[in-house]
């Protein structure tokens, strides 16, 4: 798991576990909160599918139970895709960059090259 994901995570795990249940009211605003970090650690994992797995929109929409017109805002809100928003969404060409950004800090593959008479 990345940092960021991680740290959401665990945002999330600590906010569930401090879920007071001594009173509707108490349950209600504390479990508003552990929600909202839920929903948090969802975007980044998320935005990390579609950016270092490759996943599409659809499939990260199907996986996470969304319609897929929701994915582009909660990716947007993403530590990973909050700099490729424009509008308050992520398009294909923010995605692209994304992609090709982290391929950038990935290691390099050697990839043999053949010649012209060679057939593979």
């Amino acid at each position: 798991m990345n940092d960021e994901l991680t740290t959401r995570y665990e945002q999330a795990v600590t906010a569930l576990g401090e879920v007071d249940l001594a009173s509707p009211t108490a349950a209600v605003t504390s479990l508003t909160q552990a929600r909202d970090a839920v929903q948090s650690a969802l975007d980044e994992a998320m935005a990390q599918a579609v950016t270092r797995e490759g996943a599409s929109l659809r499939q990260v929409a199907a996986l996470a139970g969304i319609a897929p017109n929701s994915v582009s805002p909660r990716l947007a809100r993403s530590a990973s895709l909050a700099a490729y928003s424009q509008d308050g969404r992520v398009d294909a060409q923010g995605i692209t960059l994304a992609r090709a950004d982290h391929q950038q800090d990935a290691p390099m593959r050697f990839v043999r090259r053949t010649s012209k008479g060679e057939q593979s």
